[in-house]
């Protein structure tokens, strides 16, 4: 644990009644990370969550928010760089809200996750751990994303020094005539964190492999050139909403353009010009979005050209060939798709079938899992709520001659009830994969009910997983627990525990 550096500003929390926002603290010590990627450092025993740090620098931090137990800031100025720093590589660092660890070294990112992992379980689960297997990190740590979603606005969001340099170009104060200093300047690219409405423009992208950067470089000079209308987020107008690009081990890509209305001059020379310069995209398809928001899970996908999906593989657990998995424009796969199967395998190894086991893979999503596992078990019957997944699993089982698996949806806490149980079985064992929010209490309680002689729990939120197995210590305990880590130089990690009933 590395040694505070104290300072007499503060000598009890009483004093912060006195402090104010934007009041700077000078030669402040991190000490380590917190469960949302702040640093954390203390001050006469106060707390000081702080953005923009590394555990081991000393640093000037502005206080950007002072409550009674704890002090918030970010880092104006670094006074020793700590050792466990990377040199950032990405030009939108500090703008952009992805790859926020990217100034910390590989290994700590690591050691942070798994901790990570440790204090979730631990603290707000109040269980009891067996000993942790060392987190499985990614053997790509750039470049690993296979989905990518891009903004189109006509306002884009910029920089101190681009906003100062337009003011000074355009002095009129503002109801004089004067436009804003951003007004015009469009882009193609991520939502500023937190800020519905600002979209930064991308030069360079080091979340997914090529072809991704250049197709989003031109679909962006097309419109430019053509004087297509971009979007405007707070005035709803505009033609072009959204660019979706999909990639895919295979090689092939799948592209999904979101625009207001039906206007195929504009929507085909997009299309048509993607498509003539990558022959990679095997997929190019657009979606008519008049809503007030980006989802289309709701709307009709168009398939402009080529297949309606792209197809993923990933080795069988056993070794014994591969699986290939269609993703549809609305499907889910894991955007990791290289270290899935790592996730995928830790969760077969843990469940330790033997080929006689009737299995439930509760939010089985396009049945990534259910298909992984089938070939050791007898029957795999998997769970979802959204219709078209499950329409996706069947496919995916088609495809890949699975003959011992059947696929419902519904809504998870209403489809798992003693009636479903009943008609199908009660299951030897339970995968479940569920969102971020975790298991319906419903869900957990059924579980429980239903008894599996053991259940794999697979998240990708600690602390909502941490909430269910509380609840399923009544019955169970947990034997195995495998951090993996998914998305390299951010805050996120995935892990899976196993639970073996008492």
């Amino acid at each position: 644990m590395l040694k505070t550096t104290h300072i007499s500003v503060i000598s009890s929390p009483r004093e912060t009644e006195c402090m104010k926002k934007g009041e700077r603290l000078d030669n402040i010590e991190i000490e380590t990370m917190a469960a949302e990627g702040k640093c954390i450092a203390k001050v006469d025993g106060l707390v000081i969550f702080i953005q923009g740090g590394a555990p081991g620098d000393v640093v000037e931090v502005e206080l950007t928010k002072i409550k009674s137990s704890f002090l918030e800031g970010r880092v104006t100025a670094i006074r020793k760089l700590s050792t466990l720093r990377a040199e950032p590589f990405c030009e939108h660092f500090g703008t952009c809200g992805g790859c926020s660890w990217q100034h910390i070294n590989y290994e700590t990112q690591l050691k942070y996750k798994q901790q990570q992992v440790v204090d979730n379980l631990e603290r707000i689960g109040g269980l009891t751990l067996p000993a942790l297997s060392p987190i499985l990190g990614s053997k790509n740590i750039n470049y690993y994303r296979n989905k990518l979603d891009y903004t189109f606005t006509a306002n884009r969001w910029l920089t101190k020094e681009e906003l100062n340099i337009k003011k000074n170009q355009f002095p009129s104060p503002a109801g004089e005539g004067g436009r804003r200093p951003d007004e015009g300047e469009v882009a193609l690219g991520y939502h500023i964190p937190k800020m519905y409405d600002r979209v930064f423009d991308v030069k360079n992208c080091y979340l997914q492999p090529d072809p991704s950067n250049v197709i989003r470089l031109l679909a962006r000079k097309v419109a430019i050139e053509n004087e297509i209308p971009f979007f405007d987020l707070r005035k709803q107008t505009g033609f072009l909403r959204t660019l979706t690009i999909r990639t895919a081990i295979t090689g092939e890509v799948m592209i999904i353009l979101q625009v207001t209305q039906d206007e195929p001059t504009w929507t085909e020379l997009i299309l048509r010009t993607l498509t003539d310069a990558f022959p990679q995209i095997t997929s190019a398809n657009y979606i008519i979005n008049n809503k007030r928001n980006d989802t289309f899970a709701d709307l009709d996908v168009i398939c402009w050209k080529g297949n309606p999906y792209i197809t993923e593989t990933m080795q069988k657990p056993d070794g014994s060939g591969a699986l290939q998995f269609r993703v549809g424009p609305k499907s889910f796969y894991q955007t990791n798709s290289h270290q899935a199967y790592e996730l995928y395998k830790v969760a077969w190894q843990m469940a330790d079938l033997k080929g006689d086991e009737l299995v439930y893979d509760l939010y089985t999503g396009t049945g990534t899992i259910a298909n992984f596992v089938a070939g050791q078990a007898k029957k795999v019957v998997g769970l979802e709520y959204v219709a078209a997944a499950i329409d996706d699993a069947k496919v995916n089982s088609k495809i890949n001659n699975i003959s011992n698996t059947d696929f419902y949806a519904g809504d998870m806490k209403d489809l798992l009830n003693d009636s479903f149980l009943s008609q199908h079985g009660k299951p030897d064992t339970i995968i479940t994969d569920p969102p971020r929010g975790g298991m319906h209490e419903d869900v957990t309680n059924m579980l429980l009910k239903a008894a599996p002689k053991r259940i794999v729990y697979v998240s990708c939120n600690a602390a909502t997983q941490a909430r269910d197995l509380k609840i399923l210590s009544e019955k169970y305990e947990i034997t195995a627990v495998q951090p993996v880590d998914m998305f390299p130089q951010t805050i996120h990690v995935e892990n899976v525990a196993r639970l073996d009933l008492k």
